[in-house]
């Protein structure tokens, strides 16, 4: 049986202090093409994107509603 496995992606993300700042990261990224899922965490500052998005639209993405973000 074969699988279609979308590669994941690890974003660094600056200057989330809440939930909210999570949701509105998480809205962000999977309002990109490509992106399957993205699941934010608040504890690393950190966000794995599953799907085959550009990474610099993700970037773009988090920063375009007032984040920092980096591979």
């Amino acid at each position: 049986m074969l699988f279609d496995i979308k590669p994941e992606m690890k974003i660094q993300v600056e200057g989330m202090h809440c939930p909210k700042c999570v949701a509105r990261v998480k809205d962000a990224l999977e309002a990109v093409d490509g992106v399957l899922k993205a699941e934010v965490s608040l504890e690393e500052g950190s966000a794995v994107v599953s799907g085959n998005a550009d990474v610099q639209a993700l970037v773009s993405a988090v920063e375009s509603i007032g984040f920092g973000a980096s591979v």
